[in-house]
């Protein structure tokens, strides 16, 4: 168990052009309960990270952050760990933009996080939101994703499409719903990564995306169905 918040590098190129740090979900249990690496929440970012250590094809270094504690509240919630783990990424990697791809509370966070300076691009996957988020979110030139399964009984998908709603008022921010995907996204996994990892790469490599729903949301779709 992890008191602390700890950045794992995932694979680490000699010369990266960009970062990518992955960020965990995972409910609260009780006050003050520090993150254990093995919780399912953190071991189902594993394959997503190397995913997109994969698609960083030697460019991208990745990392996955555990956070200091689990859940979110009011006096304790991940955003302090992101904005430490964006200073390590600093100190590592100056002047290289970073992406955040979170799930869940991390997919809070991810979203929460796109006006930090570094931050370029955000995929919020399954996202725990909440409905006054929007209101905190002002990113300067940050491309956002989210993915959510239609058959997600933990986050809200209803309040995941009014905090886009209002997003998109100010930012370009595209869903897309995966059909039949449940919160653990185990269930059509392959889309989840797939989205996740083409998504990064056009947007962190300037790569012309591979898959037509990230096409569809770099072009503007507010909502896309797969």
């Amino acid at each position: 168990m992890t008191a602390e918040a700890r950045l794992l590098p995932v694979r680490v190129p000699r010369a990266p052009v960009g970062v990518v740090v992955v960020l965990h979900g995972g409910g609260g249990r009780g006050e003050d309960t520090a993150v254990s690496p093995l919780q399912p929440s953190v071991l189902r970012m594993i394959p997503v990270a190397w995913r997109l250590a994969r698609a960083g094809g030697g460019t991208l270094a990745v990392y996955r952050l555990l956070n200091s504690r689990r859940g979110w509240d009011r006096g304790l919630n991940p955003l302090g760990d992101v904005r430490w783990a964006l200073d390590q990424i600093g100190d590592r990697h100056r002047d290289l933009p970073v992406g955040l791809v979170g799930h869940s509370l991390g997919g809070r966070a991810a979203l929460l996080s796109s006006a930090e300076p570094a931050v370029r691009s955000v995929v919020a996957l399954a996202p725990w939101v909440q409905p006054g988020d929007a209101a905190t979110v002002a990113p300067h030139g940050c491309r956002i994703m989210v993915v959510h399964g239609t058959e997600d009984r933990v986050s809200d998908l209803r309040r995941t499409v009014r905090v886009i709603e209002a997003l998109r008022r100010t930012t370009p921010v595209g869903l897309v719903l995966v059909t039949g995907g449940n919160h653990s996204m185990l269930r059509r996994r392959g889309r989840f990564e797939g989205l996740t990892a083409d998504f990064v790469a056009a947007t962190m490599l300037d790569r012309s995306p591979r898959e037509q729903a990230v096409r569809d949301v770099l072009d503007g779709a507010a909502r896309v169905d797969v």
